[in-house]
C-alpha cells in the first residue's frame, strides 16, 4: 500500500487540504487520524476531521480525540480569525455527517495500537500543536522503533506568524515541541513557514481545484475566510497550504529539499516564547558555542511549480 501514515491534526483549512492529499493518494495507507486543540477547540477539530474523512470517502480511517490544551501552560489561543470560528470558513456544517463513530480509545492509545500492529515503519505527520506526540513518546517510549519518520509542520527559521518569533503550532505548546524536536532520537523533518509560504497557491489554482469535480469544489468552498486572511499577507488573492506541504513530504520523501541543523525551541516567557531555534552556523559539535540539541532535517526549498502540480494532481486524481 506504500507509505503507512498517521496524521495528527487540528483542522483548519490547510489541514483539510492535507487530509485530502493523504486520503486521495493511492500509494498511502492512512492508518488513522488523531486530533488536537489548535486552530479551533478540540471539539471542532475532531468533528472537522471526521466530516472531512467522510467527504473524502474514507470512513474506513479511525479518528480519535487527543489533547484539549497544552501539556504544561494553558495559554494557547485558537486561530478562528484565520480559519473561521468553526475552523472551515463557517462551512463545516455543510460537510456530510461522519458515519464512523469516534474511536473511544483516545489519541495516544490509538497511536500506540496502530504502531504496535504495524509490520513496517510508520510515518507520523503532526500538523498541529505537538502535544499528542510528546505525550505518546513520554508515556510509551517503546513505540519509537515502529516510527520511521516524523514529518512536522511547524516553526520558522526566519519568521513567525503567531508572534514575531514563533509559528502557531510550536507557539501553542512549546514544551511539547521541545520534547519532540530537541529531545527525541527519531528521524524528523521540520517543515517551517519558510517553505510553506513559498508553496502558496493563488485563486487560479483554487479555481482548477473547484472545477475538478465535487470533492475539489467542496474543498475549495472551505477557503473564503482563509483566503481573505492570506491575501494581504501574500500580496495576491490566495492562501498558504502549510499542512499539505508537510504531508506531501510525508508521502513522497524528497519532494522538499532539506538541510540538517541543530534545532531547539524557546520555552521561556519572554517575547521569543515558542521560537524555533535553527542553528545554521555549521559549528563543529565540539565547539563550546554550538547549540545543544539534536540535528534534524529542515525543509527550506522545493520546485514550487512541480509541488503545486503534485498536490493538485493527487487531490483531483489520486495518482
Amino acid at each position: 500500500m506504500g507509505t503507512k501514515l498517521i496524521i495528527d491534526t487540528d483542522p483548519g483549512v490547510d489541514d483539510a487540504f492535507a487530509l485530502a492529499l493523504a486520503s486521495q493518494s493511492e500509494d498511502v495507507d492512512l492508518l488513522g487520524v488523531t486530533t488536537v486543540f489548535g486552530n479551533v477547540p478540540l471539539s471542532h477539530t475532531t468533528a472537522n476531521a471526521r466530516r472531512l474523512l467522510q467527504l473524502f470517502g474514507r470512513d474506513d480511517v479511525p479518528v480519535a480525540a487527543g489533547a484539549a490544551r497544552p501539556m504544561v501552560y494553558d495559554n494557547a489561543k485558537p486561530a478562528g480569525f484565520v480559519h473561521g470560528q468553526d475552523g472551515l470558513s463557517g462551512h463545516a456544517g455543510t460537510l456530510p455527517e461522519a458515519k464512523r463513530p469516534l474511536d473511544e480509545r483516545g489519541a495516544v492509545r490509538l497511536l500506540v495500537d496502530l504502531l504496535e500492529a504495524a509490520d513496517e515503519p510508520v510515518t507520523i505527520a503532526p500538523i498541529g500543536p505537538l502535544t499528542n506526540i510528546a505525550l505518546l513518546l513520554a508515556a510509551h517510549p517503546d513505540v519509537r522503533e515502529k516510527i520511521g519518520r516524523i514529518v512536522i509542520m511547524g516553526g520558522g527559521v526566519t519568521k513567525g506568524n503567531s508572534t514575531t518569533a514563533a509559528e502557531f503550532n510550536i507557539w501553542s505548546d512549546p514544551e511539547a515541541a521541545r520534547r519532540v524536536l530537541a529531545d527525541e532520537d527519531i528521524p524528523t523533518v521540520l517543515v517551517p513557514l519558510d517553505i510553506t509560504h513559498q508553496c502558496s497557491v493563488d485563486t487560479g489554482w483554487l479555481g482548477k481545484l473547484a472545477a475538478s469535480g465535487p470533492l475539489g469544489a467542496a474543498l475549495e468552498a472551505l477557503t473564503p475566510t482563509y483566503v481573505e486572511h492570506y491575501t494581504p499577507i501574500l500580496g495576491m488573492p490566495g492562501m498558504v497550504m502549510h499542512d499539505a506541504v508537510a504531508v506531501a513530504e510525508a508521502i513522497r520523501p524528497g519532494i522538499l529539499d532539506v538541510e540538517s541543523y541543530p534545532v531547539d525551541v524557546e520555552c521561556g516567557f519572554g517575547p521569543a516564547r515558542g521560537a524555533t531555534l535553527v542553528d545554521r552556523r555549521r559549528l563543529r559539535s565540539t565547539d563550546p558555542q554550538a547549540m545543544p540539541g539534536r540535528t534534524i532535517d529542515v525543509a527550506l526549498t522545493t520546485d514550487v511549480d512541480a509541488f503545486r502540480e503534485f498536490v493538485l494532481g493527487r487531490i483531483t486524481g489520486g495518482r
